[in-house]
């Protein structure tokens, strides 16, 4: 009667997506994100190399480091497969904000998912604010 919903990206499962190489990843996404992608493989964009090949050395060693959290400045490093189920500390200019890597930010910046600016909600004027505010009652 009632069919499940899938679990997919883009028609994938997520142990597939695991097995994926860049290049098979890189015809999947945005012409964006590709562009990034392929400017790291060439060598132009050397922090976000830097940051692949730390991880997957990390990876390979099963450093302690991967369920503490990968630190890192590169904001603009595009997510890629490899890094499923991974948790990344991504510095917004204050403070490490926590990002744990799912199916679903693939082909985003990590920089999308830690904020730099504190969403702050106001309160109504202040006495004295506004020239309507001389007629609020104080308590």
């Amino acid at each position: 009667m009632f069919e499940l919903k899938q679990d997919h990206w883009r028609g994938m499962e997520e142990s597939e997506l695991a097995k994926l190489s860049l290049e098979e990843f890189m015809k999947l996404i945005k012409a964006r994100p590709r562009r990034a992608i392929q400017r790291m493989l060439e060598g132009k964009n050397l922090k976000y190399r830097k940051l692949v090949m730390k991880v997957r050395k990390l990876k390979e060693k099963n450093s302690p480091k991967l369920k503490q959290g990968i630190k890192t400045h590169v904001r603009s490093a595009v997510i890629i497969p490899e890094w499923l189920g991974l948790t990344f500390l991504v510095y917004n200019g204050k403070e490490w904000k926590k990002v744990e890597i799912t199916k679903d930010k693939l082909g985003h910046r990590l920089g999308e998912y830690a904020f730099t600016v504190k969403f702050e909600k106001h309160a109504g004027p202040g006495i004295g604010a506004t020239r309507g505010s001389r007629f609020v009652a104080m308590k």
